[in-house]
């Protein structure tokens, strides 16, 4: 295990993305049903094929490496705590994005090494769009059969940002960083995508000052990362994973330069 490189297995985690893809895909374009857990979160048939899919390719390609997806989360942390290196699992990111068709949905799929996300797929199934990247390699997005395109994040060193914002989360707090950030343009966007607009250098800086779970964020984080930028919690540290509790600190996704995003953080 001492030689152990993510990089190796990139390619056959992008495979295994896409084939949960084309599974959710056969769900999609057919009538299906919504269910909901425990915490009123949906769940739909696409959730749990999805899962099913990536659990099994992934167990059958590095049988030494455990498996945390959301969909099989209750794993104690006395047992995960032994854990060096794991997969971290979304199956189906953006369900309500995927209930509602607007296509704003990924499959995510991340390794974590000494709590860290050191590769990151985030398929989105729709316009067969990939980003993904490896610790030290840089980061990548390829539509379809496409040429293959290198993710940078952009530079912002003051004047009119571009935020993105979540379509189906953004809060009194969000509104407060927007406001306080001054002019500046929104996008809206469903999913992982927000933090892969970032990386792409489609946009600035995405404040999450809300709920989200490890699997929400590990792969895309990845690609942030190795794109340029940083996802970093109200202290201006890195995310961690594999923690006692699953659920993120709030944070913020930054491209690059010296600006301080901080300074808009609404008062707590």
């Amino acid at each position: 295990m001492t030689d152990f490189s993510p990089c190796d297995h990139l390619e056959a985690v992008r495979e295994i993305a896409h084939a949960a893809g084309r599974r959710i895909l056969d769900v999609y374009e057919r009538e299906f049903k919504v269910e909901h857990k425990e915490d009123r979160s949906p769940l739909t048939e696409a959730d749990r094929a999805a899962h099913d899919i990536i659990t099994s390719q992934l167990e059958a390609l590095t049988p030494d490496i455990p498996v945390l997806s959301e969909e099989s989360a209750k794993v104690d942390y006395a047992e995960r705590a032994s854990w060096k290196r794991f997969w971290l699992v979304d199956p189906l990111d953006g369900t309500k994005e995927f209930i509602n068709r607007n296509g704003e949905f990924t499959v995510n799929i991340a390794l974590i090494d000494g709590n860290r996300p050191v590769l990151g797929v985030v398929y989105v199934p729709v316009p067969a769009l990939t980003y993904y990247a490896c610790a030290g390699q840089g980061a990548y997005k390829q539509k379809g059969e496409c040429a293959i395109q290198p993710a940078h994040v952009r530079r912002f060193d003051g004047g009119k940002p571009i935020v993105v914002a979540s379509r189906s989360h953004a809060g009194p707090e969000t509104e407060a960083f927007l406001r306080n950030l001054g002019e500046h343009d929104v996008v809206s966007m469903g999913s992982a995508l927000k933090l892969c607009l970032v990386a792409e250098g489609a946009a600035d800086v995405y404040p999450r000052l809300g709920p989200t779970m490890e699997w929400d964020t590990a792969a895309a984080q990845c690609v942030v990362e190795a794109a340029g930028g940083r996802v970093t919690d109200l202290h201006r540290q890195p995310l961690v994973y594999n923690k006692p509790s699953l659920l993120n600190p709030w944070f913020l996704v930054s491209a690059a330069g010296d600006y301080d995003w901080y300074r808009h953080l609404p008062a707590t």
